[in-house]
């Protein structure tokens, strides 16, 4: 439970802490650390694939563009872990939901899936946005993006998704438990 708790806070600051530290460690040591960290809080294959992109990045571009290129992964790796799921269902959203209630009428399913794709559309444009902030090469402007501004927009979108399904349990009752 704490080393859970400590990973989470690590990978929640990667970009605040990587702002503070590449002043005074060397940036292979963080990039062996934001490996580390992709592969203890991702899925095998998508932690997989984002390492080898970051030793890509890294030995292809350089250091920086390897620890910088941390948000984008994670942002790519979600990607394909939602998509993976409308390609190979059911969709995550409709996973999630079932943990709740394992029984949903076909327009929840539906409701499920489209929210499944609004995600992967999330993860899509905040990891482009990511990549923006690297190649851009400000590190000011890399850690407010991805250390404080995308995490509000992950909890604005949840919190729209909240709102929209409030309401769209309202106006069909078969949805109720999606």
């Amino acid at each position: 439970m704490i080393l859970a708790s400590i990973g989470t806070a690590l990978a929640l600051g990667w970009p605040l802490l990587v702002h503070w530290l590449q002043q005074h460690v060397d940036g292979r040591l963080l990039l062996a650390g934001g490996a580390l960290l992709l592969l203890w809080r991702l899925p095998r294959l998508p932690a997989l694939l984002a390492i080898a992109a970051l030793l890509a990045l890294s030995v292809f571009g350089s250091t920086r563009l390897g620890v910088h290129g941390y948000p984008v992964l994670v942002n790519l790796a979600m990607l394909y872990t939602f998509g993976a799921s409308l390609l190979h269902g059911p969709p995550l959203v409709e996973r999630l939901a079932r943990l709740r209630e394992p029984e949903l009428s076909p327009r929840a399913i539906a409701y499920t899936r489209r929210v499944t794709q609004a995600w992967c559309l999330f993860f899509a444009i905040n990891g482009a946005i990511a990549g923006f902030t690297v190649l851009r090469g400000d590190p000011v402007l890399w850690a407010l993006y991805n250390g404080v501004i995308s995490y509000l927009l992950i909890a604005l979108m949840f919190c729209v998704e909240w709102l929209v399904r409030r309401r769209v349990q309202r106006a069909d009752p078969q949805c109720s438990s999606a």
